[in-house]
C-alpha cells in the first residue's frame, strides 16, 4: 500500500451541473455585477461539458475556466465579449472548429497563491492537444492598463512596454509567460472591465502539431516532463525560516523553468542543526533535527501547492513508532504527501545514529506518470530498482549524500546501470558544501546527474544533464516518457522486456 499521510487537497476537473451554484457564487465575488448567471453556465456545461473546469480546494470551488470551439476565421477576426460568446451561453459553440475560445477564467482573490490559474490554463492547453486542435484564442485583460491611459498611453504601446517588460501588469505578463502572444487589442472587449479601459489584449496559443512558428517549437514535445536537480550547498542557518527560505529559492527557480519535478539531495535538512548553535554529537544530531519534522512537512507541502511544482523532498530523519528512519518526503503540487524511508541504511547510519530500514517501495502515482525514489545507497541494490520498474516505475530519484569522490562515483555508476538495465531514466540530486558544527556534515563530494538509458533516441553518452562537481547549482532536462516506452518495446537492446522469467524474478517479501 502507498504510504501517503496526507489527502489531497486541491484538484482541478470538469465542471459538472452539480457545481453550478457554486461557480456564480465565484463569478459574484470576483466581478459582482458582471457575474454569469446559473443559466450561462448551465448552458456551458450542457453545450460543451469537456471544455468547462473546476479547481476545488478543501471541497470549494476556488477557480472555474470557461471555453468553446470556434472556427479560426471567427476566433481570429476582431470580436467583443458578448458577441463571441453568445452573451456568456457559448452559443457559438462549433465542435467541428479547429480553435479552442477561452471565455473566461475566474480565481477566488484569496487563494491566488496556489497558482490556480496555472493549473486551468494547463488543462486548456490539454483539451487543446487532445482534441487536435490548433490552438487557443482569448480576450485577455489589462487590469493596469487605466492607471497609463489616463496619461495618454494608447492599449498598443502599453502591451508592448509590457512584454518588453518595462511595466508590469499581472494579467498580461501571466499570459505572455504561459507562451501565449499578443496579436492585437480588441476594442469595446468588455465595457464593464474598467480597469482595462474595456479592452482586451487578443491572445493566441497555436499548438505545436498544428502550425509550425518559432514560438511553437520552444513549446516541449508531449509526453515529456521537465526534471531539475539542486545540487544544494549546506550551510550555517539562523533559524528554521531562514533556511526553507534558501530552499524556496531554488523550487522558485525550477517552477519558473515551468519544471515537472525538482529533487533535493539526501539529509540536506541537517543543515536546521547549525541554527542552534552548538556543536552536535552524532546522537543530539539526530534527535533534534526530527523535531523539526512537522514544520518541514507542513512548509514544503505548501510550497509544492504555492509553485505548482512536484518536490522530492530529499530525506529527512523521522522517528516513526520509536524507529529512526531517513524518509524521503515527496510533495505534490495537488497537496499530496507521501513517504519513501531509506531501505538500507549505511554501516555508519547504523552506527552513528541507530538508524533502521524502512519495509516498503512503492511506486508514487503523479500528474507526469509513475515514479520511485532510492535514497542514495539504495541506488547501489539492483532489486529495489527493478521492484519499482516492475510496479511501472518511469523515473526513478535518487537523492544522495556522500563525503568523498569514492562513495560519489558508487552512486553515479549504479544509477546509470539502474538507467540501462530497467530502461528508465534516473535523477540525481546531491549535497555540497560543509557545517563544521554538525557531526557527519563536515565534508561532500557531488555531482548530479540526470541519466537516461544508452540507445539511438536518448542522450550520446546517457547523460542528459550533470552539474559540476561540488558547486551549488541547478540543472534541467526534458525527458519523454513515451520515447521511453517505444524504446522497452522496439529498441537496439529490450532488457526490461527480455528478463528470463523461466530462470529469476524479483519478489517483494513484506507488505
Amino acid at each position: 500500500m502507498t504510504d501517503q499521510i496526507k489527502d489531497q487537497t486541491l484538484f482541478v476537473r470538469n465542471a459538472v451541473l452539480a457545481d453550478v451554484k457554486q461557480i456564480v457564487a465565484l463569478s459574484k465575488k470576483v466581478y459582482g455585477t458582471h457575474a454569469f448567471r446559473s443559466k450561462m453556465i448551465t448552458s456551458q456545461i450542457t453545450t460543451f461539458p469537456e471544455g468547462q473546469f473546476v479547481a476545488e480546494y478543501k471541497n470549494k470551488i476556488v477557480g472555474h475556466a470557461a471555453t468553446m470551439i470556434l472556427a479560426e476565421s471567427l476566433a481570429l477576426a476582431p470580436h467583443t465579449w458578448k458577441e463571441i460568446t453568445g452573451h456568456g451561453y457559448a452559443t457559438r459553440h462549433n465542435p467541428a472548429g479547429n480553435i479552442l475560445y477561452g471565455m473566461e477564467v475566474v480565481v477566488d482573490p484569496t487563494m491566488r497563491g496556489l497558482r490556480i490559474g496555472q493549473r486551468l490554463y494547463n488543462l486548456r492547453k490539454k483539451l487543446c492537444k487532445d482534441r487536435g486542435l490548433k490552438g487557443i484564442v482569448f480576450g485577455g485583460r489589462i487590469p493596469n492598463f487605466s492607471k497609463h491611459a489616463s496619461k495618454g498611453m494608447s492599449a498598443e504601446d502599453y502591451v508592448q512596454r509590457v512584454k518588453e517588460k518595462k511595466l508590469r501588469d499581472p494579467v498580461l505578463g501571466f499570459q505572455i509567460r504561459n507562451g501565449f502572444e499578443p496579436i492585437g487589442i480588441l476594442h469595446d472587449y468588455l465595457a464593464i472591465d474598467q480597469a482595462s479601459c474595456g479592452k482586451a489584449v487578443h491572445m493566441v496559443w497555436w499548438n505545436a502539431l498544428g502550425k509550425d512558428t518559432e514560438s511553437n517549437r520552444r513549446i516541449r514535445e508531449g509526453g515529456t516532463v521537465r526534471l531539475a536537480c539542486v545540487q544544494f550547498m549546506v550551510r550555517k542557518v539562523k533559524n528554521f525560516d531562514e533556511f526553507i527560505q534558501q530552499v524556496e529559492y531554488f523550487v522558485d527557480i525550477a517552477s519558473d523553468y515551468r519544471s515537472d519535478f525538482v529533487v533535493l539531495p539526501e539529509l540536506y535538512t541537517l543543515a536546521l542543526l547549525s541554527a542552534e548553535n552548538k556543536r552536535h554529537t552524532p546522537e543530539e544530531a539526530i534527535r533534534d533535527i526530527t523535531a523539526y519534522t512537522d514544520r518541514y512537512v507542513q512548509a514544503m507541502t505548501k510550497m509544492a501547492m504555492s509553485h505548482n511544482i512536484n518536490i522530492i523532498g530529499g530525506s529527512h530523519p523521522t522517528m516513526e513508532d520509536d524507529k529512526l528512519l531517513n524518509i524521503s518526503y515527496v510533495f505534490l503540487r495537488g497537496g499530496e504527501v507521501y513517504r519513501q524511508p531509506k531501505i538500507h541504511p549505511t554501516p555508519n547510519e547504523r552506527y552513528w545514529w541507530n538508524m533502521q530500514g524502512g519495509d516498503h517501495l512503492n511506486v508514487i502515482q503523479t500528474d507526469c506518470g509513475p515514479i520511485g525514489v532510492l535514497i542514495c545507497y539504495d541506488s547501489e541494490f539492483p532489486e529495489l530498482a527493478r521492484h519499482l520498474a516492475d510496479q511501472g516505475a518511469l523515473i526513478l530519484f535518487v537523492p544522495f549524500c556522500t563525503d568523498e569522490r569514492q562513495g560519489y562515483l558508487r552512486v553515479k555508476y549504479c544509477s546509470q546501470a539502474r538507467a540501462v538495465e530497467n530502461q528508465v531514466y534516473v535523477a540525481t540530486a546531491g549535497v555540497v558544501g560543509n557545517i563544521p558544527d554538525v557531526e557527519n556534515m563536515d565534508i561532500h563530494y557531488a555531482s548530479s546527474n540526470i541519466l537516461t538509458p544508452c540507445d539511438f533516441p536518448f542522450a550520446r553518452d546517457g547523460i542528459a544533464a550533470s552539474a559540476p562537481a561540488n558547486t551549488e547549482t541547478i540543472i534541467f532536462a526534458d525527458l519523454n516518457l513515451n520515447t521511453l516506452l517505444q524504446a522497452r518495446h522496439s529498441g537496439a537492446v529490450q532488457n526490461f522486456k527480455d528478463r528470463r522469467f523461466d530462470l529469476y524474478e524479483v519478489n517483494w517479501l513484506k507488505d
